[in-house]
């Protein structure tokens, strides 16, 4: 069951007022009580942070200590974990670029979380964003549904 927790997924549990808030919260306090380990990524963090705070994006946005707080309380969870590039992290990078039929754009950041993933041997991604099942060997799980 374990995997990546992407940042839709962490908007939706920290806004009450969106529809998909209670199954994302729900996953979340599993995460919570779960022995196995889950992830989130360096990104996948900043980018929480940036949408959760954001007046123009965020329905009701967070305070930058409120969103932090949300974000570290899943950290000390102490079962999940920030993935970081490590030494063969854009040879990853290159591999799944050359796997992908016109890479640009905003597909660059989940280039950057499916390399982190290949890096660190993590398969599932819990997500909402259709646009990482184009990538090879990660599962893409949608927990809302």
């Amino acid at each position: 069951m374990a995997g990546v927790l992407d940042t839709n997924v962490l908007l939706y549990a920290a806004n009450g007022d969106f529809p998909e808030h209670e199954p994302a919260r729900d996953l979340l306090l599993r995460v919570g009580r779960s022995p196995d380990a889950w992830y989130l990524t360096e990104g996948i963090v900043y980018e929480f942070l940036r949408v959760a705070t954001h007046p123009k994006v965020f329905p009701k946005p967070l305070s930058a200590r409120d969103a932090l707080a949300f974000v570290g309380a899943l950290v000390r969870c102490g079962n999940v974990h920030v993935l970081v590039a490590g030494s063969t992290h854009w040879d990853v990078v290159a591999a799944i670029l050359d796997e992908l039929v016109h890479p640009s754009g905003n597909l660059m950041f989940d280039v950057r979380t499916v390399a982190l993933m290949r890096e660190h041997g993590v398969s599932r991604i819990y997500t909402t964003d259709t646009d990482l099942l184009q990538f090879s060997g990660i599962e893409v799980t949608n927990p809302l549904r």
